[in-house]
């Protein structure tokens, strides 16, 4: 037995008694927003954020807002803007604007949790293409539902 130790035996068989554990994961489900059809179920990363991606309508450059599950709270937490186009920009008291040190800025520390953990999107078109990324998985919200409403809602861990 070790001296540093003295409880490891214990907690080492304790554990093999106890056998595989599952982690039980949040996930975000997408679903039309008129019918509640899933059309997608999407793990989290062990990170807990994801983001929604789309090439600005006017300018084409792409725009990503990063929403984190934070305790069972979907939250946004920053947002990537490479240009202060239209109908975008940073409102004072709302985050922390900085550069990202290619021409454009994030907007940090939002942390605005989002009501119902769920909201309504309309994806645009082919060249606009939103999008939603976890960790290494990203699907096109364009390509599963063009100019419908879809849900976007986090499912909490059990």
């Amino acid at each position: 037995m070790s001296r540093a130790f003295p409880g490891r035996p214990i907690v080492a068989a304790l554990l093999l008694c106890l056998g595989p554990v599952s982690v039980a994961a949040s996930e975000l489900r997408i679903s039309l927003a008129d019918t509640g059809e899933v059309l997608a179920r999407l793990p989290l990363a062990e990170n807990r954020r994801w983001s929604v991606l789309w090439h600005h309508s006017v300018d084409g450059y792409e725009v990503e807002d990063v929403y984190e599950d934070r305790d069972g709270t979907m939250l946004l937490v920053r947002s990537h803007l490479p240009d202060f186009g239209a109908g975008l920009g940073h409102i004072p008291g709302r985050g922390r604007q900085t550069s990202d040190g290619a021409g454009g800025y994030w907007i940090e520390d939002i942390d605005e949790p989002v009501p119902g953990n769920a909201y309504i999107l309309r994806p645009g078109r082919a060249a606009v293409n939103h999008r939603l990324r976890t960790g290494d998985d990203e699907i096109s919200l364009t390509a599963l539902a063009e100019h419908r409403r879809v849900r976007i809602a986090l499912i909490p861990d059990p």
